[in-house]
């Protein structure tokens, strides 16, 4: 059987890997981390957008400002040594450290603060904070070491505003391309971006402070629980920052391998309330809502333990704060009778619970909307993607509650804006905002402070619900890293392992690229194959007939371009708003819809698009701000292989078992084959995929649980990582592929040259091999061209398993970031995956069967 002994090569490569043979390039040896964030930032610029996954990664690592928030929630002094305040209030003046270089070893001066500053405040800014940083009237040099800034108001919170993300200090010659390759003053910088997987950082070596401790810090993005879990329990992480998964801490606090850190984010999950239509602009609607909720209750049952409870929208960490969580004891006969005063006598309020897809908003609203049952209220549950949520509550205002985070910290002014999502217009709190900004003495500011949170409370504006928990998993040796986090950030110039004996040094090398693997070998490989292919079908069935297919498929290019863009302009949700989150400023969210040219009309965009498509340009990506061929070469370099590799395994086991069935019809081999076939088509593929997890990575620690290391980093660490997702791909295709097979080739029994090869004297077995095996191979060719695309793209969930930065997981994250260009452009290379395989298959029908090939000709 030469074309099955052909194909199980890549399946003894596989094994040859597996144990050993093939070197597995794991090993890491210095002053090395890697640990996990549930999220991956959509860029790298802090300064644009307002994800807190980038100020995760970037802020305090890679770009630094004038001051440092602590994680005690104090302002330091950062880039500036000081700061002198006017007696108005309204100038600043900031001294600067003289010792500071970007990591491109430019020096870092007064230029560089006000470019920083007048870039963020700009009209035309998409600083998420730009209404915030445009009380700077005016930025003035007075000499390389020193500047002052005059204020439209008294700003005293300016310093710890300088503090955020937003207000990093960056220079004129990069700050363009900060998205992908930030250049800061940090002590970390960005060695290496795989996107959808993993952002490495190196030690800067030209840190004008104390070096940070570790050489090398790789950081996984790993937003599944079960991933998350497993990666840990496997060893493939030191440790998970803001651990996803509340309901899996336990088993951590009982394995002496780890440490749980239960720190205070500045995280407020409250249940919002339409103030301005529906039941809730009634007050004794929402206070009834206030008492019908039993907070300790939510965070024992939906946070398993883990958060505390708040009575204001203000975070129990931040100064000021006064305790005001009893202000609605839970009492049910109190919210009863509030309702029947509005009026509600018989029968409570019909209310809809509009909650984002979120795992905390699911848990948490299935408890509330019980509770509130309970106590009159008439509750649906509806679950809205976050583009989604976006769209029709925070813009449009469509809802009665929801239940959401906000992570920003001291955002108590959202309570001041005209047209907020909350429907909120108190003149009474506008005068505590606006008495607030004009004091400047510490103790009149705490006691405005507490009066903002009792005025929010006892207007019963929303429903404060819990402070959320920031929960750390460290192993034992690893110290240094926050546990409390006063704002979103991962900082990591302390963290170390006390298992290393030294320091290491890193040599001073060329700035770095934040990039991911090469994907050069596409120029190499996939040129001279579409020439052969090209070659192929002109010599096997002439030049008409290539032209006929390449028609074809042009015809089915531009179709699918129309009826996909089509599609996705119905979708709703806007990318803009998804990247600038809740609290952007409304022109920063119109800045980056002009800048990402979403303000054209349809049918610009359309042939805007088109026209690149046929130069071979996709696009650039709204969210990762680089090029969308780029980012699928990065995708298909682990998708391309993985849906091989499965193809050819499931085929190199479908082959000899499928034909042993047929020649051992109706044995006990063919029955246990049978049955074994129907598990392996029943049994669901992301299952298997957890299982083998569980077994080799978990319990045997032979392979990694996830990730993908690269090529860059060796074929036998690549082909380790993935040789567990494509043993859970191929094993329902071999399946499927053995009944096929074992079916087609039981067709031909009653074929007459299969009588004739019997009567010369041949067996079954052997007559099957021999001439059956050829013909049979139609229907398994057809079934594998089905499930190539499949394979390629359709395998989300395994993907989502092993945290594989492939295809599937792009075009999966693109429509829930309503990244719509990346849709767009993944759909289409499927399109043409399909007919390229359709196209391949009709070869294969010709080298197998010579009665088609004469036909074509």
């Amino acid at each position: 059987m030469p074309v099955a002994c052909h194909l199980l090569a890549p399946l003894m490569l596989l094994c040859l890997v597996f144990f050993g043979v093939v070197s597995d390039g794991r090993a890491e040896t210095g002053a090395v981390l890697t640990i996990a964030l549930p999220v991956e930032p959509p860029n790298l610029d802090p300064t644009t957008g307002a994800s807190a996954a980038v100020d995760e990664v970037v802020l305090g690592n890679v770009m630094e400002g004038l001051t440092r928030i602590a994680e005690d929630g104090t302002v330091q002094p950062l880039l500036a040594t000081g700061w002198q305040v006017g007696d108005d209030g309204r100038h600043y003046d900031f001294t600067l450290r003289d010792d500071v270089r970007f990591q491109d070893g430019s020096p870092f001066t007064a230029a560089d603060v006000k470019f920083s500053l007048d870039r963020a405040r700009a009209p035309g800014s998409a600083n998420a904070q730009r209404a915030l940083l445009s009380v700077i009237d005016d930025v003035q040099i007075i000499n390389h070491a020193h500047v002052r800034l005059t204020l439209s108001r008294p700003a005293p919170d300016l310093p710890f505003l300088l503090g955020w993300g937003d207000a990093v200090m960056v220079q004129a010659a990069t700050a363009a391309q900060l998205a992908i390759a930030p250049v800061g003053t940090g002590p970390f910088r960005v060695a290496e971006w795989r996107r959808g997987d993993r952002i490495v950082l190196e030690r800067n070596p030209g840190y004008w402070g104390t070096p940070a401790l570790a050489e090398r810090v790789t950081i996984k993005f790993l937003n599944d629980p079960s991933a998350a879990l497993a990666a840990l329990q496997a060893g493939d992480l030191d440790g998970f920052s803001n651990y996803p998964a509340p309901e899996s801490v336990a088993p951590f606090e009982a394995d002496d391998r780890f440490r749980v850190a239960l720190g205070q984010s500045q995280g407020k999950i409250i249940l919002a309330l339409n103030n301005a239509a529906g039941p809730f602009a009634d007050i004794r609607v929402r206070r009834a809502a206030s008492h019908a909720i039993d907070r300790a209750a939510i965070i024992a049952g939906a946070m398993f333990g883990h958060g505390l409870p708040i009575g204001s929208h203000y975070a129990r960490t931040a100064p000021g704060w006064i305790d005001l969580a009893d202000y609605y004891p839970h009492d049910l006969d109190a919210a009863r009778a509030l309702l029947a005063q509005a009026g509600f006598t018989g029968k409570g309020p019909a209310i809809a619970l509009r909650l984002p897809a979120r795992a905390y908003a699911r848990r948490i609203g299935e408890m509330v909307a019980a509770q509130m049952q309970a106590a009159g209220f008439e509750v649906t549950i509806e679950i809205l993607e976050w583009p989604q949520w976006l769209d029709q509550i925070f813009k449009r205002h469509v809802y009665d509650m929801t239940i959401v985070e906000h992570v920003e910290p001291m955002d108590y002014d959202i309570y001041g804006r005209d047209g907020y999502y909350f429907g909120y217009d108190s003149p009474a709190m506008k005068t505590l905002l606006d008495r607030l900004n004009q004091t400047l003495v510490p103790a009149q500011r705490l006691d405005l402070l507490a009066d903002i949170q009792r005025r929010i409370t006892q207007d019963a504006v929303v429903v404060p619900l819990l402070q959320s928990p920031r929960i750390g998993i460290w192993k034992r040796q690893i110290q240094g890293v926050w546990t409390d986090a006063p704002l979103a950030q991962t900082p990591l110039y302390a963290a170390r392992s006390t298992a290393w004996t030294a320091m290491a040094t890193l040599p001073v090398s060329a700035p770095a690229v934040a990039t991911a693997d090469a994907t050069g070998w596409v120029g190499w490989v996939v040129p001279p194959l579409l020439l052969a292919m090209l070659v192929l079908a002109a010599s096997r069935f002439g030049g008409a007939y290539l032209l006929g297919r390449g028609l074809v498929l042009l015809g089915t290019l531009l179709a699918a371009s129309m009826v996909i863009f089509l599609l996705l302009q119905v979708v709703p949700g806007d990318p803009a708003a998804f990247m600038m989150g809740m609290n952007a400023d409304p022109a920063a969210i119109a800045a980056l819809r002009l800048e990402m040219g979403l303000d054209a009309g349809a049918v610009a965009r359309y042939l805007h698009w088109v026209a690149g498509l046929v130069q071979g340009e996709f696009g650039i990506s709204y969210t990762y701000r680089t090029d969308v061929g780029r980012l699928m070469l990065e995708r298909l370099a682990v998708s391309g292989p993985l849906a091989l590799f499965a193809s050819l395994l499931s085929l190199a086991v479908a082959l000899p078992v499928g034909l042993l069935a047929a020649t051992k019809r109706d044995t006990l081999i063919d029955r246990a084959v049978t049955a074994l076939t129907q598990l392996g088509i029943a049994l669901p593929n992301f299952w298997l995929a957890m299982l083998l997890v569980l077994v080799f990575s978990v319990a045997l620690r032979w392979l990694p649980a996830g990730g993908f290391p690269g090529w860059s980093a060796g074929m036998g660490a690549g082909l380790q990582a993935l040789l567990l997702p494509t043993l859970a791909l191929a094993a329902p295709q071999a399946a499927i592929l053995t009944r096929v097979l074992r079916s087609a080739l039981l067709d031909t029994l009653g074929e007459e040259y299969m009588r004739t090869a019997r009567a010369k004297g041949l067996s079954n077995g052997m007559a099957l091999r021999r001439h059956a095996l050829r013909n049979a191979l139609i229907p398994v060719l057809s079934v594998v061209g089905l499930q190539t695309p499949f394979l390629l793209a359709g395998s989300i969930i395994v993907e989502n398993v092993f945290a594989l930065p492939g295809l599937g997981r792009l075009i999966f994250q693109a429509i829930g970031q309503r990244d719509l260009i990346v849709v767009q452009g993944v759909v289409m290379v499927m399109v043409f995956t399909v007919v390229a395989v359709t196209f391949l298959i009709d070869l294969a029908y010709a080298a197998v069967d010579p009665r088609i090939r004469r036909r074509a000709s």
